[in-house]
Order: C-alpha cells, then sequence, then structure tokens
C-alpha cells in the first residue's frame, strides 16, 4: 500500500559559505591588529596637516576591514579587498596625483603657501644690524647627529629663559635643561645637543637655517652665539606685497603665477604654489622654444620603440626557428648562452657597453681600428643605443618565441609540405600567424617598456649629445629622460610642467595600446 502526502515538499537550504574562524583566527587577529596600528600611526601626520579628507577615508578604509575580517559573511570580499587596496595605493593615487600637479606650477620657488613664501622671503634678507639682540646658541637635534632636523637652543642673557628654534618659527622650552658657566645650554630633555664636530660637519646647514621672529629672524653668528636680525624685505598686508625697507621697492603678490611681481616685471624666487589651469598643457603645444625640441623628441620616441621591439622581435624569432629544428645538436648549450644576456643586471650591462663605445679605449673603435665618437653625433649615438638595447632585448622575445613555436603542433608543418608549400610559403601562411596571436600582447608590452625605457639612455649617452641652443633636450633623449631633467634638472625643478608631460605619455601609450589589442581581438577571430 503506497501513501501519497500532499502539501509543499521542503528542502534544506545549503549553508553560506562561510570561513571556519576557528581555524584563521590566529593569522586574522594579528594581522588586523597590525593594520589598526598602522592606520593610527598614520592618522596622526593626517590631523597635523588638517587633512580632514584623508582621515575621513582612512578611518572609513581600517573600519570596513576591521568589519570584513571580523565576520564570517563576504568571502569572496576578503580575497578582493587586498588587491583592490593596493591598486588604489600603487595605482590609481599616483595618476591622479599626477594628474592633479600637472594643473598648478608646483616645483622649485612653489612649494609651499604663500605664508611659507612671505616667512621665507622674509627670513632670507636678514642682516645684522647696530643693536641687534644677542643670544647664547646651542645646535641640538631632536634625532639622529648626522641627519636629524636642526634646532637652535638658544638663551637669552637678559632673562635666562631658554628657547628652541627652527624654520617654523621659535617656543619656550618647558623641559629640563642644564645651562653652562658661558649660558649656553649643555644638555635638554627630548633633544640631542652636537659636539663641535658634529655641528662643523652641518656648518652648512647651520647657517642657512633662520629662525623666523616677527621683525626678522635668529640666525647663527658661529657655533655658541645668535643673533635677532631685522629682514630687508618685510610683508604689508595693506598693499598685499613685499616691500623692500631700505630701497621703498615693492613686489605685488600676483595670485595666478603664485609669485610677487614689481611693476617693471622682476619676480621674486620664491612663490607659492597655484592652479595654473592648461598652461602646463598648451605650453607644450603653443611655445615654439618647447614644442619644437618635444616633437623631435616624440618622433625619435617612436622609432627608437619601434626599432628596439621590432628588431629584438626579429631576431629573437631567428635564433628560436633555428633552436627548433632537430638537426641542432647541442641546443639546450646554445639556448642557455643566448639567454645570459638576459640573465645579467641590465644597468651594469649599460654602464659596460657605454665604455665599449667611448671614442678613445672603447673595445669596439679598438676592435675595428676606428676613431668614431658613437655619442658625439646624433646618429650615431642613435645608433648605438639601438644596438645596445637590441643585445639587451633580443632574450626575451627568443624565450617568448621558444615556447610559442614549441605551442604550434608539428602536423600542421608537415601537411603543408606534403601539400607542397615551400618552407618560406608554410611559415609565412601557417606558424607567423599562429606566433602573431600568442605573441602580439607580448610586443605591445615589450612597446610600452621601450617607449619609456629611462634606463637605456639615461645610463649610456644620459640624452647626448646636446645642441648648443639647448642643454635641456638631447638628440638621444626619449620623453621620460626629457621629463627627468625638467623635474630634477639643475636648472630647477618644474614638477607641474613634468607632470603634464608625463600625462601625454600616458595617453600616447595607452592610445597605441587600444588600437594593437583591437587589432589582436580581430586576429584571434580570424584564427579562431
Amino acid at each position: 500500500m503506497t501513501t501519497q502526502l500532499s502539501g509543499p515538499v521542503t528542502r534544506a537550504r545549503p549553508a553560506p559559505e562561510e570561513e571556519p574562524a576557528a581555524k584563521n583566527g590566529w593569522i586574522r587577529i594579528p594581522l588586523l591588529a597590525v593594520t589598526v596600528a598602522i592606520a593610527i600611526w598614520a592618522a596622526f601626520p593626517l590631523i597635523d596637516n588638517r587633512a580632514w579628507t584623508g582621515l575621513a577615508i582612512l578611518t572609513a578604509t581600517t573600519a570596513g576591514l576591521v568589519y570584513l575580517y571580523t565576520t564570517p559573511r563576504h568571502v569572496p570580499l576578503k580575497y578582493l579587498a587586498p588587491g583592490t587596496i593596493l591598486l588604489v595605493l600603487f595605482q590609481i593615487f599616483p595618476v591622479l596625483y599626477t594628474a592633479s600637479t600637472a594643473f598648478t606650477n608646483f616645483g622649485d620657488g612653489h612649494r609651499g603657501t604663500k605664508q611659507d613664501a612671505v616667512v621665507a622671503i622674509q627670513t632670507a634678507s636678514v642682516t645684522q644690524v647696530p643693536g641687534s639682540r644677542q643670544y647664547a646658541l646651542t645646535v641640538a637635534t631632536t634625532g639622529d647627529p648626522a641627519t636629524g632636523p636642526l634646532v637652535f637652543l638658544i638663551t637669552d642673557p637678559a632673562t635666562g629663559q631658554v628657547s628652541a628654534g627652527d624654520a617654523s618659527g621659535r617656543k619656550d622650552v618647558t623641559s629640563e635643561v642644564t645651562i653652562g658657566g658661558t649660558g649656553r645650554v649643555t644638555a635638554a630633555d627630548n633633544y640631542t645637543v652636537l659636539n663641535a664636530g658634529q655641528a662643523s660637519l652641518r656648518s652648512q646647514e647651520i647657517t642657512a637655517l633662520a629662525v623666523p621672529t616677527e621683525g626678522g629672524a635668529i640666525r647663527s653668528s658661529g657655533l655658541s652665539r645668535a643673533y635677532e636680525g631685522r629682514a630687508g624685505r618685510a610683508y604689508d598686508r595693506n598693499c598685499d606685497c613685499i616691500r623692500d625697507t631700505t630701497t621703498g621697492k615693492t613686489w605685488t603678490a600676483d595670485e595666478s603665477a603664485g609669485a610677487f611681481v614689481s611693476s617693471d616685471g622682476e619676480r621674486l624666487a620664491q612663490g607659492w604654489k597655484v592652479s595654473v589651469g592648461l598652461s602646463n598643457f598648451t605650453r607644450v603645444l603653443t611655445d615654439s622654444a618647447i614644442s619644437t625640441p618635444f616633437l623631435r623628441t616624440l618622433v625619435w620616441n617612436f622609432a627608437f620603440a619601434l626599432a628596439s621591439t621590432g628588431g629584438t622581435f626579429v631576431l629573437g624569432l631567428l635564433l628560436a626557428m633555428a633552436m627548433h629544428s632537430d638537426r641542432v645538436r647541442g641546443r639546450t648549450f646554445y639556448r642557455v648562452l643566448l639567454v645570459l644576456p638576459y640573465a645579467m643586471p641590465s644597468f651594469a650591462m649599460l654602464l659596460v657597453w657605454r665604455d665599449m663605445f667611448n671614442t678613445d679605449f672603447g673595445l669596439i673603435n679598438n676592435l675595428f681600428g676606428s676613431h668614431v665618437d658613437w655619442f658625439g653625433g646624433s646618429a650615431s649615438a642613435r645608433l648605438a643605443v639601438i644596438l645596445v638595447q637590441l643585445w639587451l632585448g633580443y632574450p626575451y622575445m627568443f624565450l617568448v618565441a621558444t615556447g610559442a613555436l614549441q605551442a604550434i603542433p608539428r602536423e600542421l608543418s608537415e601537411a603543408s609540405r606534403i601539400d607542397g608549400a615551400s618552407p618560406w610559403a608554410g611559415f609565412r601562411r601557417i606558424t607567423l600567424p599562429l606566433l602573431m596571436v600568442a605573441l602580439t600582447p607580448l610586443l605591445i608590452s615589450s612597446f610600452a617598456f621601450n617607449f619609456n625605457n629611462f634606463n637605456a639612455i639615461y645610463l649610456t649617452t644620459e640624452g647626448a649629445p646636446f645642441p648648443a641652443d639647448n642643454p635641456a633636450n638631447g638628440a638621444t633623449d626619449l620623453l621620460i629622460t626629457y621629463t627627468y631633467r625638467i623635474a630634477f634638472g639643475g636648472g630647477g625643478a618644474q614638477y607641474g610642467y613634468a607632470a603634464a608631460i608625463s600625462i601625454f605619455i600616458f595617453l600616447i601609450v595607452a592610445v597605441v595600446s587600444a588600437v594593437s589589442f583591437r587589432r589582436t581581438r580581430r586576429l584571434e577571430e580570424v584564427h579562431a
């Protein structure tokens, strides 16, 4: 007898995916404690600089991580969160910061605020005048005696009050101090007093340090005395200008340029950071003194990247084809020899090649009995760096081409020979198309790498040779080395302008890569 049950059938639902808390707790809890400790450590600088947006992001991120890794839910997100945070910190944030810098005049003389510029101008013009107040001076630091930030421990001879001063200003010392018979501080809590030898090694820093005061600044007079000098140039709030106290000349604040400018166009060297809009970008395209060398460098940059990528690919592929034949004896030994340049440190090999191209005692000139000034002419210097890059880059292409050739079934080549196709026809119609499907993404990445190959240029020619009318832009300069020279050159750093060029480089490589990947997808569809 069969009994039928009426009504809906209830099935047990599987338990939600959860991670075993007890199993992973001994790893998770210490990592969370370290994360919270790092967040607390990072919060103090944000609070000191009143970076409330950054503090809010830090707080929300830390709270989110604590919640995520203390709950048994959201298991997939536990694996995605670390990678996402690292992506934001090391990829997205640097790109956004570079882009924001490109719209400012940030650089030498334009690093801080307007108030910082006023303080720097006034303290730089301080001179000792009759009646300047004198102090007993002790040089100290709050860190390492050789590298820590310098602090002036100043004793007022009239009151005996000890104060500590640095570039940000002066404050009274409330901790315990020991004063010697000459009135100088010999020991102080929270400070490391420099002895005569340590102070002598940092004499230039001590001379340059000025402690700003209301009417001037306190500067050192040797290692044991200091004076409060008067500023030769003072800020006048009524006219928003810097006024020379001796000549009466004024420099009025120009908020658009972030500088103090006089009526005759003279600009004080110390300015402040302001937004300049698109001027850094338009400067590259409209200023003939910049646009001409920029476009010349861009053309050579493309030629270098294409020659390096194409040359290394052709040479690497030819060698891989030669080593792919079964008739070659000792293939393993030859392959090891061919990848040796790839195993050597590239920076060391570049320095060796630079010496090999030396005009007087280089191996290349001695070997051929020539006296070619390889780095003295534009054409020879460009040929030299391409040859060096060819030698350094072909092992990589040899390795990837060897792997791709081994993945192609030999039956395809045998079938083409049976059908009467020549070896060249079989390579051109079968082997090469199949290789390009696998190698085109690698060629694109190699092009992007060579387009920004800083070491290949800077360690061999340093951008030389340079024309007489433009010592900032050499014949072998790539955009990346040109940008580096602008940002860190001896003529004064221009970080905003360098960031704008970096954006141009990013857009160029992105467009070339996007077009190339689109063609790669079409190639894959044809051979699918």
